[in-house]
């Protein structure tokens, strides 16, 4: 699982998911893309199964890259504990994602299968989510 190795605070505060994403709204390494039309904390287990689910469906051809990494702890208190007490300890690992954010990226396969490929993978997370590709380069040359 897609975890920190070390991190300078063991909890965080949960936040706030304001606004669109500033960085990472485009392609930068493959021809399509999987894009959150949502806020959402996507965990450590939904994008492994997003990409299990990818590779799976492309049977190990192209290149798959993943532009998310879970670096937020979420706490949880153990089940049937009175209120206080202080904050639960860190149970999984979430990326927060924006409306915007490109999470996946593929190459090296055609396009309707890259479609299918994202739509299968979508299916695995908790935000809505559509299929880009890149728009043709007008500054080549």
């Amino acid at each position: 699982m897609l975890m920190p190795k070390r991190v300078k605070y063991r909890k965080a505060q949960r936040g706030r998911m304001r606004g669109m994403a500033q960085r990472g709204s485009t392609l930068a390494f493959g021809e399509y893309g999987l894009k959150a039309l949502e806020p959402g904390w996507v965990t450590n287990r939904q994008i492994e199964a997003a990409r299990i689910a990818m590779t799976r469906h492309i049977k190990r051809g192209g290149k798959v890259w993943i532009n998310v990494f879970p670096d937020k702890p979420v706490t949880q208190k153990p089940a049937e504990t009175r209120m206080g007490s202080g904050k639960g300890s860190p149970e999984h690992w979430v990326a927060v994602v924006k409306p915007g954010r490109v999470m996946f990226e593929l190459a090296g396969v055609s396009e309707p299968l890259a479609r299918e490929a994202m739509r299968l993978a979508g299916m695995k997370l908790p935000v809505k989510t559509k299929f880009v590709k890149r728009e043709a380069d007008l500054f080549e040359g």
